[in-house]
């Protein structure tokens, strides 16, 4: 990525022209990332390799891929780009033309939320026709499931790219944040399978309430409102520290 790329937008243009401008550079950059492809094929490499050796119909691994899904576009992708356009003072030229500094986060957070939600399909699809695994019963339960999913999610992802002074670090930070937040929300292994503690620490994890959701949807289980109040918690609460301590420059 690089600066130039995303001063295209005509400062003399009308800031919605430029705006829209800045929207397709931006898209432009996202599909050419590695990382993007990254957040595709890993949770689907994990459906399709794991997903032969459960059985057709199970519905425990897909409610864990699309999980790990959102947290590798939260906790990886979208931080290290924040911090990296920070770092190279992208946002800092960009205050200085139509497009302010505060609009490119609004597209960022756009773009990466439709990265998020494309991953989470194409899983479904994979896992509806190669696995056999049905769809939900109900869309619209998935729909909000999914959505408090990326909220709390990207809320941590923002708190990253805030204090991250670069983006190596952003990366970093979310690479460690990752692994032990994956673990207690039971995506390395069956929550079967571990100490009954960390089961419980986990659902208390917006990565866990997510996962367990999801998995409620899946098998058409009434929807607990505890999951989805402590998702909705962590998206409010850590967007407000995220917006006192970014630093635009």
């Amino acid at each position: 990525m690089t600066s130039s790329n995303l001063m295209q937008a005509d400062r003399r243009a009308p800031r919605s022209t430029a705006t829209a401008q800045l929207t397709i550079v931006e898209t432009k950059l996202l599909a050419r990332d590695p990382g993007a492809l990254f957040t595709f094929a890993i949770p689907a490499f994990i459906l399709i390799v794991f997903g032969g050796s459960v059985g057709q119909a199970d519905v425990t691994l897909l409610p864990m891929t699309l999980a790990i899904s959102v947290g590798l576009v939260a906790l990886y992708l979208m931080p290290t780009t924040l911090a990296t356009y920070r770092e190279k003072g992208i946002l800092r030229r960009l205050s200085t033309t139509p497009v302010r500094s505060g609009i490119i986060l609004v597209v960022q957070l756009i773009l990466q939320a439709a990265v998020a939600l494309a991953s989470g399909l194409l899983l479904v699809a994979v896992a509806a026709v190669a696995l056999g695994v049905p769809v939900p019963a109900d869309p619209l339960a998935f729909l909000i499931v999914y959505a408090l999913g990326i909220l709390s999610m990207f809320s941590i992802g923002l708190v990253i790219a805030a204090v991250a002074p670069s983006g190596m670090a952003a990366n970093g930070i979310g690479v460690l944040l990752f692994f032990p937040l994956a673990y207690l929300a039971g995506l390395l292994q069956p929550v079967a399978l571990m100490p009954a503690t960390m089961v419980r620490i986990g659902e208390f994890t917006p990565l866990g309430a997510f996962r367990q959701a999801l998995h409620q949807v899946w098998t058409g289980a009434p929807l607990d409102l505890a999951p989805l109040v402590l998702m909705a918690a962590y998206a409010v609460v850590l967007s407000l520290i995220a917006a006192k301590l970014f630093r635009w420059e």
